[in-house]
């Protein structure tokens, strides 16, 4: 997909109606509330999440980061939390994404790809033409423990630049992501979106000073010039 100029923000790991007040405040076009995971931060219960999603204007994206792998299992979380997107954290092994699309009209399905290496770019082209939106991590899935996001740490631009580059669908760059490399990251990778958690906390909490630091260097990051789809 082709670069954009100023590429959206998802601030991820929202805790409390009043972490989602100062994210949009600030600028954020998404939100993440992240359901059960396995391991990671910003961990809430559903209850928690349907409160949040319940008080964020409806232009704003209000993403479940859910672990499930089972497409019912996923129909019904969604269906109780009342989100807008559904952020797949993991592989699904039971249905399909055209299952949830045909069972949640209306709601966005963004497929997680944990960038590993080269292989990822072939997972990332297999997955995008049933989605609405592929989002780029830094977990891995093989540990004894998955990570399935949330780890602080950046992986491979070029391996993520090289999946923006070859497919048709909005790219969101997550991993390690602060004030200080955002401006890299947009050179390097030219991403519809990106989705920052910890880059934005001091203590766990989110840091209204470096959520401001990284809106403003999202701002002034050097726009991107359009290259062909490959």
């Amino acid at each position: 997909m082709k670069p954009s100029p100023t590429p959206r923000v998802k601030i991820c790991c929202i805790a409390s109606v009043d972490e989602a007040a100062l994210a949009v405040d600030c600028g954020a076009s998404a939100l993440g509330l992240v359901s059960h995971m396995p391991s990671g931060p910003g961990i809430i219960r559903d209850e928690q999440i349907a409160e949040i999603a319940a008080t964020v204007p409806p232009a704003i994206g209000t993403f479940l980061l859910t672990s499930r792998q089972q497409v019912a299992d996923i129909i019904a979380q969604q269906r109780f939390c009342r989100t807008n997107t559904i952020q797949i954290c993991d592989r699904l092994l039971h249905g399909t994404h055209r299952d949830l699309k045909v069972a949640l009209p209306g709601i966005s399905i963004v497929q997680v790809i944990h960038v590993t290496g080269p292989e990822s770019i072939d997972e990332a082209v297999r997955v995008a033409p049933h989605v609405d939106a592929i989002l780029l991590d830094s977990g891995n899935q093989k540990l004894a423990i998955k990570q399935l996001g949330g780890t602080g740490r950046t992986h491979d631009w070029t391996v993520s630049r090289a999946i923006r580059e070859r497919i048709a669908v909005p790219l969101f760059l997550a991993g390690g992501l602060t004030p200080e490399n955002v401006a890299h990251a947009i050179a390097d990778v030219a991403p519809f979106g990106l989705d920052v958690c910890s880059g934005v906390r001091t203590a766990g909490r989110l840091d209204s000073t470096k959520l401001q630091r990284f809106f403003a260097a999202v701002r002034h990051a050097p726009a991107q010039s359009p290259r062909s789809v490959v």
